[in-house]
């Protein structure tokens, strides 16, 4: 007597999960064929996800996607170990109903995202191997002590106008060792002051050492990883040293995933943001969706590269006629942007005073 067959095969079908990722708790929504089989919440486990996975619905393809955020990289590396093909999207680029924008909660935000990823009107945002992340968060790390390192600055030059002592040196952002010095000499009414300005220089000169440290670790790696060509190329562009050039190296790590110059410009914030409708067009002014800090060592390295540029310097002269100088810079910063995508793509020195 044949006996019937009761194995479950999902082959040639693909289930698809929208994952809303917290950081005590995932809520999933499964679907296939467009509809929506379950919607549940779980531990935060890769390893849990999959297994379920391959336990209700074996023989399948796997297709996955949560959200960017705090949770980085790490749930899109493993589940691309166990099989599954995962996508990470940036929260603005779902499309959302009236509804759904309304009456926001975990569970509709997996539902969404579980329905986008198998209508396939996503697309993922780049993901960077390991290696080129972890030297990127090198160099945020040093951003991040210099902003100390600055605030620390305005603390101290506050604490002297509070008790009327001016300022002893020019408002330089270097500080040498001998301004220190000068500023720790200076006297206040009450010794407990004194020593609120010493715990102030003790800081300032313990940052100072971190990020000189932290410089020279970025520099190890950069070469232990084959980029230190690549960004010394960069720096042969008037305007950009080597922190630019690293900085511009890791928030971008691929250059070829901009087909075009707009995208690039576009990826960074160096577009305005537009309004139509019919026959009506409002500019409304520099787009807020930008890479604010990749931005601002672009704009920096621009206003720099206009004193060592003629040819820059040329252009910016002939826009100033025509706008005011804040749009001239944005100007200048996309062809200083051009040609750290030639110099990149094609693995060259920047020749002076050729415009692109």
């Amino acid at each position: 007597m044949q006996t019937e067959n009761k194995e479950i095969d999902f082959r040639n079908k693909t289930i698809y999960a929208g994952i809303d990722v917290h950081k005590t708790k995932w809520v999933v929504t499964l679907r296939m064929e467009h509809l929506e089989l379950k919607t549940f919440s779980m531990e935060p486990s890769v390893e849990g996800l999959v297994g379920h996975l391959k336990k209700r619905y074996p023989g399948a393809s796997y297709s996955s996607v949560y959200e960017a955020g705090q949770s980085g990289f790490w749930i899109d590396r493993q589940l691309k170990r166990l099989g599954v093909a995962n996508m990470i999207v940036n929260p603005a680029d779902i499309p959302t109903t009236g509804r759904e924008k309304d009456k926001k909660n975990d569970y509709r935000d997996s539902r969404k995202l579980a329905r986008e990823l198998e209508n396939h009107t996503m697309r993922g945002i780049y993901v960077p191997c390991e290696s080129q992340e972890a030297l990127r968060s090198l160099c945020r790390i040093r951003s991040q002590f210099v902003g100390e390192k600055a605030r620390l600055k305005n603390r101290i030059k506050c604490f002297l106008a509070y008790y009327g002592k001016p300022f002893p040196g020019k408002n330089t952002r270097q500080w040498s060792e001998r301004l220190l010095t000068t500023v720790g000499e200076i006297r206040y009414p009450s010794s407990i002051s004194n020593e609120c300005m010493g715990l102030y220089l003790d800081q300032i000169v313990l940052l100072q050492q971190k990020v000189k440290a932290i410089e020279q670790m970025i520099k190890e790696k950069a070469e232990e990883l084959g980029v230190l060509r690549t960004v010394e190329r960069l720096q042969t562009i008037p305007g950009i040293g080597f922190v630019s050039a690293i900085t511009i190296y890791t928030e971008l790590s691929d250059i070829t995933r901009f087909q075009k110059l707009d995208q690039l410009c576009s990826y960074i914030g160096l577009v305005p943001s537009t309004s139509s409708s019919g026959e009506k067009e409002r500019v409304k002014g520099i787009s807020l969706r930008q890479k604010k800090y990749l931005k601002s060592i672009i704009i920096e390295a621009s206003w720099m590269a206009l004193r060592k540029d003629p040819a820059l310097t040329l252009s910016y002269s002939h826009l100033l006629s025509r706008m005011q100088s804040q749009k001239a810079i944005i100007k200048i910063a996309k062809k200083v942007l051009n040609r750290i995508r030639y110099v990149w793509i094609h693995d060259t020195d920047y020749q002076l005073s050729v415009v692109r």
